[in-house]
């Protein structure tokens, strides 16, 4: 008979127990919070481009003759006006002196000319000679002269030759494989090259970005105190990956899109010292597409979706409980989303533990360890 009243006294003991639990405050959660801070951003489009040298001379001989020397070494520094070839200079220099003598000549001719014309001058104004005497002294001195002029144009022709007969460099770069050796025929209406020199301390990169980018850049760049787009610095990244040492800048870009792509193409100009980039190399240059500079940034992990999809963040409010809010979403930057709306400066998100925030229940918040990465 005690069982019973025992029994009824520890119900009504666990009912206490329930109903002071249910009337008690919901459990503070914890989560890594951030406050979301305007920051200066840039969003680039990684894209394929070839280099190319800045400069490139076809080394190419202007008269014809044998090759007597091979003056340079292949793969090596040459500077400008630097003798690359030397062709058998005899032939030209014998021409030299025909010209030279021819030019002897036709000066001895102008001097009697004018001996004759200053008599016959003489003669006719004491009228002892004939009209026809002196225009035809006249004629002869006019002669002369032509002559002359046309045997020194002959001689710097000839000297020139000559001159040319040592094949020169135009311009200062590395001058790669020689096509022709020794005891070979140069000839100036060759279709092929002595050899090549590429000057590349400098060298283009050129690429091909969406005409959507470059409208979007325009559009941009205005909003965030940027003067000209085409003033920013690009990226670039070697053929391996890694980052470059130096930026580029762009040169141009066309006028005209390309119907079948939508794109059209850039050249950039990139520093080149150490000599890394080669011509024909395929390297990603980081062209900038959109630029801010009051950005609105959070991490990726803070960023969750709803049952359609659409993103949303958890926002503290002021009371310390969270609330979801639908925010539009921009590109993905280092790992952090651009917001475009939905967010204001100065609020504060959770990072991480949204999956246990509900709705009015109270929040402990530590600061969120935010790694940063770079820009991709």
């Amino acid at each position: 008979m005690l069982c019973v009243p025992l029994l009824l006294l520890v119900s009504c003991s666990d009912q206490q127990k329930t109903e002071a639990n249910a009337t008690a405050e919901p459990q503070a959660v914890r989560v890594s919070v951030m406050t979301v801070q305007p920051e200066a951003v840039t969003v680039y489009d990684e894209l394929p481009g070839r280099v190319s040298a800045v400069r490139t001379a076809e080394i190419r001989p202007q008269v014809n003759g044998i090759i007597q020397k091979k003056l340079f070494v292949e793969g090596s520094t040459v500077e400008a006006g630097a003798a690359l070839f030397q062709i058998d200079p005899a032939p030209f220099s014998a021409e030299a002196d025909a010209a030279a003598a021819v030019l002897a000549r036709v000066e001895a001719e102008l001097a009697n000319a004018k001996v004759k014309y200053q008599r016959s001058e003489l003669l006719s104004a004491q009228k002892v000679t004939s009209a026809e005497a002196f225009n035809n002294a006249t004629a002869a001195l006019a002669q002369a002269k032509a002559s002359v002029a046309e045997a020194k144009a002959n001689l710097a022709r000839r000297k020139l030759e000559l001159a040319n007969a040592t094949v020169r460099s135009p311009i200062s770069g590395i001058i790669g494989q020689s096509f022709m050796s020794e005891g070979s025929l140069a000839s100036s209406s060759a279709t092929s090259p002595l050899a090549v020199v590429q000057q590349i301390d400098q060298v283009y990169v050129d690429v091909r970005q969406s005409s959507i980018s470059l409208e979007q850049l325009q559009e941009t760049a205005p909003a965030a105190g940027t003067g000209d787009p085409q003033e920013l610095p690009v990226s670039i990244k070697t053929i391996t990956g890694k980052p470059y040492g130096h930026a580029g800048k762009i040169l141009f870009s066309d006028i005209s899109v390309d119907n079948a792509t939508g794109s059209l193409g850039i050249r950039i100009l990139v520093p080149n010292p150490e000599g890394q980039l080669l011509p024909g190399m395929f390297i990603r240059a980081m062209v900038p597409r959109e630029v801010y500079n009051a950005a609105l940034m959070v991490p990726q992990e803070a960023v969750t979706r709803d049952a359609s999809g659409r993103p949303e963040l958890v926002v503290i409010a002021a009371d310390k409980t969270g609330e979801k809010r639908a925010v539009e979403l921009g590109p993905l930057v280092g790992g952090k989303y651009l917001v475009k709306n939905g967010l204001r400066a100065g609020e504060t998100i959770v990072v991480l533990g949204q999956d246990r925030v509900q709705s009015g229940q109270p929040l402990e918040t530590s600061p969120a360890n935010i790694v940063s990465q770079k820009s991709n």
